[in-house]
């Protein structure tokens, strides 16, 4: 593991003072008023997963405690940038499939919704492989795809868990997501998430960066992205390209390794016990 993060920080370094473009930040969405805010919350439905559906797919952080750990150190890291750099949508990827970005996205977000202050939207943009209502157990039948294309309202495809998380996901898989992706209706779509929710965050799940060019027609519409790799899965080369991708259309928050068995004690794993 040490040897994989030296290898990152190397790469990292070796293409600093490169990375300073502006980042694709998307327009700013009008003003909504605290009323209408409270009542577009209020209308989501809610679901309530059970504690071991949550659990079986490993979403740990909704109560805290030893195992959301790493992911509070993740959420208190994002929220730092994201504040310091007024920022408010962030973009989770990974170089190739399984490497446990949809699951990394909703550990986030959870973790992030435990600070109340904090609201938070997770938009499904995966939309060849979409996998978050099986994580939850959802059964409807909801279109980010028909958000975005402006066929479908955030309303109509949305539901709430909890009272500051809001869900936007994909039931069905769809045949041309990269045209949606490129539809001049993403940037009135969005920012009409932004105006009726009132968001501090916009967590967007992104496909994996090297399969298809999904992630690539979409960065633009993102302040940041955070890269999620897997141990002894995704290579090195694989992280560096991707950062050098990422780095050429938005800000880089970092990258995460995830389905890494052997911690050492340095990782502060112990500190439960």
């Amino acid at each position: 593991m040490e040897r994989i993060q030296a290898a990152i920080t190397k790469a990292r370094a070796a293409r600093e003072g490169r990375e300073g473009t502006e980042t694709g930040a998307a327009p700013q969405a009008r003003k909504a008023t605290p009323d209408s805010v409270r009542e577009a919350w209020a209308a989501l439905p809610q679901i309530t997963p059970s504690r071991r559906q949550l659990e079986k797919h490993r979403i740990v952080t909704s109560e805290g405690g030893r195992e959301a750990a790493a992911f509070d150190v993740i959420r208190t890291r994002t929220l730092q940038q994201m504040r310091d750099n007024g920022w408010h949508r962030l973009a989770v990827t990974s170089p190739s499939a399984s490497c446990g970005k949809s699951t990394v996205c909703l550990n986030l977000a959870l973790s992030l919704t435990r600070q109340r202050e904090v609201s938070v939207l997770v938009v499904e943009m995966d939309m060849r492989r979409p996998s978050l209502t099986r994580l939850l157990g959802m059964s409807q039948r909801h279109s980010t795809a028909a958000i975005l294309s402006g066929e479908g309202t955030p309303a109509e495809n949305g539901v709430r868990f909890g009272e500051n998380l809001a869900l936007f996901t994909m039931h069905d898989q769809v045949r041309n997501p990269s045209d949606i992706l490129h539809g001049a209706s993403v940037d009135t779509a969005l920012a009409g998430l932004e105006a009726t929710y009132a968001p501090t965050v916009v967590i967007f799940d992104m496909p994996p960066l090297l399969v298809n060019d999904d992630t690539l027609a979409f960065l633009h519409n993102v302040d940041s992205a955070l890269l999620v790799a897997a141990a002894g899965t995704t290579t090195i080369s694989e992280i560096d390209t991707c950062e050098r991708e990422l780095a050429a259309h938005t800000a880089v928050m970092g990258v995460v390794l995830n389905k890494c068995r052997y911690m050492g004690r340095d990782y502060g794993s112990d500190y439960y016990y």
